[in-house]
């Protein structure tokens, strides 16, 4: 898909793989609305990056009805939605059983439903006004792309909610794509490992010497950019569909 004039609508997109997903689009031509529950960056957000072609609507994507809400008014306001990358998560990290009992079920279902049931409840939303598109000489008609996690494959102790989440995106990827084939809609997702992210800012730096020193190459931390770039790919690269792809550096964490 070029993504020149297409509308994109980014999750999580106001922080961390978000927003340097919208900082790729945006200098792509395309115009993006931002949806995410946490509006402290919304201003300076669109003070940087321009207001002609971004919308920022605060959005809760477990609620159905913010999510509706949210795609509708990015559609009114740009006439459709041809992609659409999901970003938005949590982490909560604690054990099945340990010291204080066992992990409480509402912190468990709180991460299925925000990681999991978020993203659903927003590419689905989404793909219900991408029908509504002319198809293009490609013959497709929308691009979706969805974070899932290195977690999904090798977890840490204490990530039993975090990794079910995140195997769910990875699981759910090939059947959403035969679900979608007819109507020329993609869908892939990428495995993240550590990123320079907010969400990694609560590791201290021993710990985050011991990852690096089991890391394969580069030993880093994955740019936010770098994972923007690869989003940028896959809506562009009009044979990818059906996929998860890992972007760690060949890192494969140790159970703890």
């Amino acid at each position: 898909m070029n993504i020149q004039g297409k509308t994109a609508i980014v999750t999580g997109g106001a922080s961390g793989l978000g927003l340097a997903t919208v900082e790729q689009l945006i200098q792509k031509g395309a115009n993006v609305a931002v949806l995410d529950r946490d509006i402290k960056n919304f201003h300076d957000i669109q003070e940087r990056l321009g207001k002609d072609n971004l919308e920022t609507i605060e959005t809760d994507v477990t609620n159905e009805e913010s999510v509706k809400y949210a795609v509708n008014l990015a559609y009114q306001r740009f006439g459709s939605i041809d992609i659409c990358v999901n970003c938005a998560g949590i982490a909560i990290g604690v054990k099945t059983y340990g010291s204080k009992g066992v992990f409480p079920l509402e912190y468990y279902k709180k991460v299925i439903d925000v990681n999991l049931v978020g993203t659903f409840n927003v590419l689905s939303r989404a793909v219900e006004q991408m029908v509504k598109n002319e198809r293009e000489d490609s013959q497709e008609r929308g691009v979706i792309v969805n974070t899932s996690s290195g977690a999904a494959y090798d977890g840490q102790m204490g990530q039993a909610a975090y990794s079910a989440s995140k195997a769910g995106i990875a699981g759910m990827t090939l059947p959403i794509a035969r679900d979608l084939s007819n109507y020329g809609i993609r869908i892939n997702a990428i495995a993240p490992g550590l990123f320079k992210t907010p969400m990694a800012g609560g590791i201290t730096e021993d710990i985050l010497e011991g990852i690096k020193a089991q890391m394969e190459y580069p030993k880093r931390l994955g740019e936010a950019s770098e994972f923007a770039s690869l989003v940028v790919h896959m809506i562009e690269n009009t044979y990818l569909n059906g996929e998860v792809i890992r972007l760690d550096g060949a890192t494969r964490l140790p159970p703890r």
